[in-house]
């Protein structure tokens, strides 16, 4: 018998590779999947896009319309609709702006892909055939793209209120915009050899209150606490300040065990207390000697940072004490302040202070924060303070804001820009169009679905704005045949086709160029699977 079933093991086997369907099933559903997030998202693209309300399991609710941020709250099982998430991620972490875009653009080359699947082409034949036409598609937007100076505000303010144009808060891109220049500049530092300047975004700092409207966001050139100082008679506004940051606690010492210390009698109590008062009280001194008169304490998990009695004295001395200093912040604060963080109260010494102009604290109806302005000893940082209604209209703000910050970031990098709404996708789809038609055997219907596809964006736009895709789509592609010199593209405000660098609708090269390398390496990923394997574990 063992024989027997041997052979039909084999026969079982074998029948599974004949099974040509499987591939084909798989794949399908993972286009389907795929297609069906960059679905979920594409309404919210551009200045007219809708916005989408968010609720998480504990009833916080989201107001948004960033795709990475609606895409990484969505609750995604299937594996090839993940790569979308893990798409508009990887757009967000490579340029921060565009990544609704992108997943847009991957789910028309899926849908594309699809279609030419469908006519019997093989799937690494039109992956092959996505990236000859990637490369065309990166060459027309590289060539119709302005060069910068960086010096120019007025550029990369076009781009910056492009990026806010499509957000919930895009009334406000007058303040916003203007903000998010001054903070790039501030922080950005030229490269030496080649075009460009690197821009790190921890340097800028986005401190969230509610209270105020947006209109009263501020960018300042210091440093913002989001918290009141601890003392509780002591100064609120000091002049010519001398500034340490400590991470040690002033307060009794606690072994690291747990135990009990019993105290039979009352002798030996005030003894204890009197030790404990005596050891804060050298502490204090310590501080008073070297002339500190703002105290920056680290946030402590293994006891109070601070007791009452240490509160006392250091009022006493006139010191303003900002407690819970972040340890996550820690290294924006040494970079702000120009200082190194006091481990000891050996280090505790004059040369470990730094001299800041202004350090007060400051009272709204909100509540209350500490500001300090002119740190001449420290490095190329800026806070932003953004203000707004409630929580829900202050982090979207943060959020547009941060996008700003990404797209002026990107000129800096790759100082160039082009022109907006679809047009650098109708100039490349109308090349492809073009270039499709010289082109052999499959490459012919690779190169001609690529550039359907890209023509999703300015149907998309168009779409979302109330006007007919398909006649505002015609119209752009007629332009782009009469050599318009790839400015033409959709106006949601006067609802036809124009030249959009007339209209100052700008946007930076990298964006576009990030998305569509990225949307066709993700979708040339998913052509290539043809199983889903299930591990065991």
């Amino acid at each position: 018998m063992a024989p027997k079933a041997g052979g039909d093991a084999i026969k079982a086997n074998s029948s599974v590779y004949k099974d040509k369907s499987k591939p084909t099933d798989i794949r399908l559903s993972n286009i389907n999947a795929a297609k069906a997030v960059a679905d979920a998202i594409r309404t919210s693209l551009g200045p007219r896009g809708m916005d989408k309300m968010i609720q998480a399991a504990n009833g916080e609710v989201t107001i948004t319309n960033d795709g990475a941020t609606i895409l990484k709250q969505m609750s995604v099982i299937h594996p090839a609709a993940k790569m979308l998430v893990e798409l508009s991620r990887a757009q967000d972490i490579e340029a921060g702006d565009g990544t609704t875009s992108v997943v847009v653009i991957a789910g028309a080359l899926l849908d594309s892909a699809e279609k030419l699947l469908q006519k019997g082409i093989h799937p690494t034949v039109i992956s092959d055939g996505f990236q000859k036409a990637l490369q065309l598609a990166l060459q027309v937007v590289e060539n119709m793209s302005t060069p910068v100076d960086l010096n120019n505000e007025d550029a990369l303010l076009k781009a910056a209120a492009t990026s806010l144009n499509s957000k919930v808060v895009s009334q406000h891109s007058t303040i916003l915009a203007p903000i998010a220049v001054q903070a790039i500049r501030a922080v950005m530092e030229p490269i030496v050899s080649g075009v460009g300047a690197r821009v790190d975004l921890r340097d800028v700092k986005v401190i969230e209150r509610i209270g105020g409207t947006v209109e009263d966001a501020e960018l300042i050139q210091g440093l913002v606490i989001p918290h009141r100082a601890a003392n509780v008679n002591g100064p609120h506004r000091i002049e010519k300040a001398k500034v340490g940051l400590i991470q040690f606690c002033i307060s009794p010492p606690k072994t690291d065990m747990d135990h009990n210390v019993i105290v039979s009698d009352y002798a030996a109590m005030d003894r204890v207390l009197k030790e404990e008062r005596q050891y804060i009280l050298n502490m204090v001194k310590q501080i008073k000697k070297a002339g500190c008169n703002v105290l920056l304490v680290q946030k402590s998990i293994l006891r109070d940072a601070l007791s009452d009695l240490a509160v006392h004295f250091l009022d006493k001395i006139k010191t303003m004490v900002i407690k819970d200093i972040e340890r996550e912040d820690i290294e924006f604060v040494c970079k702000t302040l120009g200082c190194r963080p006091i481990a000891s109260l050996d280090h505790f010494t004059a040369e470990n202070l730094v001299n800041v102009d202004l350090v007060e604290e400051i009272n709204e109806p909100g509540g209350k924060y500490i500001k300090m302005t002119g740190c001449g000893q420290g490095g190329r940082t800026v806070s932003v303070l953004v203000r707004g209604s409630s929580g829900a209209v202050v982090a979207e703000a943060a959020r547009s804001l941060h996008d700003a910050l990404c797209a002026v970031r990107c000129v800096a990098r790759r100082p160039a820009l082009l022109a907006g709404g679809g047009a650098p996708e109708a100039a490349a789809a109308a090349s492809l169009a073009r270039a499709s038609l010289a082109a052999p055997g499959a490459d012919h219907y690779c190169l001609r679905a690529y550039a359907d596809a890209l023509e999703v964006i300015p149907s998309t736009l168009a779409e979302n704005a109330g006007l007919n895709p398909i006649e505002t789509v015609t119209e752009l592609r007629a332009a782009h045949a009469a050599g318009a010199g790839g400015g033409a593209g959709v106006n949601v405000r006067r609802g036809r086709v124009t030249d959009m660098r007339t209209e100052h609708v700008l946007q930076p090269l990298h964006v576009t160029a990030s998305a569509l390398a990225l949307a066709t390496e993700t979708v040339r990923a998913i052509l290539k699977i043809d199983d889903i394997i299930n591990t065991m574990n």
